[in-house]
C-alpha cells in the first residue's frame, strides 16, 4: 500500500501498562497477538492486520477511546478473557448488526469485542 493509500488511517494504538509481560502472556493467550520488545517498557504488538504497543506506566487513561475488537466466537472470546485474568465489565449485549462485551485487562485498560 503506497504512503497515499494509507494516508489518514489509523496505523497503530498504544496502550498504557503496569506489567510488561503479564499484558503480553493476556493478550497472546486471548487473541493470540504477536510481540516485539523495545527495551523493558515498551513491547509492541501486531494483530495480523493492525499493530501497536503497550509502554509502562502508572495507571491505564479512563475514558479514553474504545478499542472494538471482532472475534467470531464470542462465547468462546468471552471464556478466554476470563480465563486470562481479563474482567468483564459490561456484560454481553445486543445492538443493531450484532452483539458485544466489553472487558478490563490486566492493567485496567477496558476493551470491547463483538460478533454478528
Amino acid at each position: 500500500m503506497t504512503q497515499q493509500e494509507r494516508n489518514f488511517q489509523m496505523d497503530y494504538i498504544e496502550f498504557p501498562a503496569s506489567d510488561i509481560e503479564a499484558t503480553k502472556r493476556f493478550y497472546n493467550s486471548v487473541f493470540g497477538w504477536n510481540f516485539t520488545d523495545y527495551g523493558p517498557n515498551y513491547t509492541s504488538f501486531h494483530d495480523g492486520r493492525l499493530a501497536g504497543g503497550f509502554t509502562m506506566s502508572a495507571e491505564p487513561v479512563k475514558g479514553g477511546p474504545l478499542v472494538v475488537v471482532y472475534a467470531k466466537a464470542l462465547e468462546d472470546t468471552q471464556k478466554n478473557v476470563i480465563a486470562a485474568g481479563g474482567k468483564i465489565v459490561v456484560a454481553t449485549f445486543e445492538f443493531p448488526g450484532g452483539r458485544r462485551f466489553h472487558f478490563a485487562d490486566p492493567n485496567g485498560n477496558e476493551l470491547a469485542v463483538w460478533s454478528e
